[in-house]
């Protein structure tokens, strides 16, 4: 059974990407998601939020040139883990995920299902199908 108390933030410019992506957990039975389309929005509900967030799945253009996002997520206190996507934009390097790291950083264009369950294994390590695969139609 999912943890239904994680709150989890997706930033990303695009409403398509942001309810794509809000989906993938709605179907994995998490609902306290709050998409964001902008980096001020970002920075703002992260830094007053009252308790850190469980997971920030975060486009990497978001930030441009802007804010250093890797190095913004890495020392936030607010941030329990990360996933930043489409990391080629601004050349970061990919960080695959690992039960200890904060940070993954991945190239793909969009996090698809299995990626957003294999990163839930390790923020809701009380999910019943880890190792599994759920087909999605």
């Amino acid at each position: 059974m999912s943890n239904k108390s994680l709150r989890i933030l997706i930033a990303d410019e695009q409403h398509f990407n942001r309810m794509k992506i809000e989906r993938l957990f709605n179907q994995l039975d998490y609902f306290r998601v709050a998409p964001v389309p902008s980096l001020e929005e970002l920075l703002t509900l992260v830094e007053y939020a009252c308790e850190p967030f469980d997971l920030l799945v975060v486009n990497a253009a978001l930030a441009g040139a802007k804010l250093d996002l890797l190095d913004f997520c890495l020392d936030n206190r607010q941030l329990d883990r990360v996933l930043i996507y489409d990391g080629q934009q601004t050349d970061l390097l990919p960080i695959p995920a690992c039960g200890q790291q904060k940070v993954q950083v991945s190239h793909a264009l969009l996090p698809d299902f299995a990626s957003i369950q294999r990163l839930m294994a390790l923020v809701d390590p009380r999910l019943p199908f880890v190792g599994t695969v759920i087909s999605v139609r």
